[in-house]
């Protein structure tokens, strides 16, 4: 990897490992509170992040499951940005890490790790500030509620 920064938050959820998997591996519970995506969480599968381009950045995110093991663990590469020189969004080479476990109460503690980042990226501000606010526990129990445990 090219960097050294992570990204790194941890969400704590009320609903079981079970239920968070789903919404990190099915692509219309990940794009409520992510992007459009064609996500299979099955290693190798090669799939895309889809957002509304903005300036250098053509709105697409392309990742590789590289390791999927139900309802603990989800690894894949998240590759995007621009080859001009001197663009707002470089090109990105990084791997986001989501491990679940399981927590007394029932639910479940989420821990993101986004690693791969240089320190003077752009991206490294605008991504963790995204990583922050895109998921917090009040939307993912929304859109859990409508998930069969």
């Amino acid at each position: 990897m090219r960097g050294t920064e992570s990204i790194v938050v941890d969400y704590t959820l009320n609903d079981p490992p079970t239920a968070v998997w789903r919404a990190l591996t099915e692509p219309e519970l990940l794009a409520q509170w992510l992007m459009k995506n064609d996500i299979q969480p099955v290693v190798g599968h090669k799939f895309t992040f889809r957002e509304q381009p903005q300036g250098d950045w053509d709105g697409i995110v392309y990742c590789e499951i590289l390791e999927a093991n139900p309802p603990h663990k989800l690894v894949y590469s998240w590759q995007g940005g621009s080859e001009k020189d001197g663009a707002n969004t470089p090109r990105l080479d990084t791997v986001v890490t989501w491990t679940l476990t399981p927590t007394a109460a029932g639910g479940t503690l989420l821990h993101l790790a986004h690693e791969g980042f240089r320190s003077d990226d752009y991206a490294f501000e605008v991504i963790g500030q995204g990583w922050r606010s895109m998921l917090t526990a009040e939307k993912m129990t929304r859109i859990l509620s409508t998930v069969t445990h």
